[in-house]
């Protein structure tokens, strides 16, 4: 049963809102606001990489070479098919160029090939220091 309170002499309920828990919410949002306020003023000191005017980019860069894996596994290098031995050759001519001429090496698979045969290609890449490899979407 509901309970009403008297004012006065009238036996109405009162029908006064309570701003008690409007007041603790509002008490709680300036405190968050007071501590949060500084936090958003806080200034970060970041150095940037500046750009190095002494280095300059390669006037006739080489020409890059593409490894194509197709689905089965089978490589082919400049539109020719390979061998693993003959495309660890010519890896290795790759690899043993100063690393400012070596061509960027590109590896184009196929999208149902498996990923042991590119592990390996990228294996013998590194093995033989290589240091410019690079992926090619065909989508």
């Amino acid at each position: 049963m509901a309970k009403s309170f008297k004012r006065g002499s009238s036996n109405m309920p009162i029908s006064d809102i309570n701003i008690t828990p409007l007041v603790d919410v509002m008490l709680v949002l300036v405190i968050i606001f007071l501590i949060t306020a500084p936090i958003m003023t806080h200034k970060i000191r970041i150095d940037l990489p500046q750009p190095n005017q002494d280095v300059k980019p390669p006037e006739n860069p080489p020409e890059p070479k593409k490894i194509v894996i197709k689905a089965d596994g089978t490589l082919y290098m400049a539109n020719r098919r390979m061998t693993e031995q003959q495309l660890l050759g010519q890896l290795r001519v790759i690899g043993q160029m100063p690393k400012d001429k070596q061509p960027e090496v590109q590896i184009q698979a196929d999208d149902n090939v498996q990923y042991k045969f590119v592990a390996k290609v990228l294996s013998d890449a590194k093995n033989v220091d290589v240091k410019k490899v690079g992926f090619i979407n065909t989508n």
